[in-house]
């Protein structure tokens, strides 16, 4: 069985960089989604709307490795 993800540490490594934190998390082309397009925003906005995809990276981070955490907990609940 896959191990429990931190959250606050998915959202940090999402902060850091755009994406990584979902790849923590297991979700291998959300992350490659985040490190695409955070970038591609910051650049082709001048930075008027990157910010905007950094949040946004950082919090489906950290909602994505509570959902995951969620799911394991009920699978183990229903086995046991």
């Amino acid at each position: 069985m896959a191990s429990r993800k931190d959250p606050g540490l998915a959202a940090v490594l999402s902060v850091v960089v755009p994406g990584v934190g979902q790849i923590y998390n297991g979700d291998f082309l959300r992350g490659i989604f985040w490190l695409i397009i955070t970038p591609g925003f910051w650049i082709g906005t001048g930075g008027a709307f990157g910010w905007i995809c950094h949040v946004l990276a950082a919090w489906t981070a950290h909602r994505r490795a509570r959902w995951h955490n969620a799911r394991r907990f009920a699978a183990t609940e229903a086995a046991g």
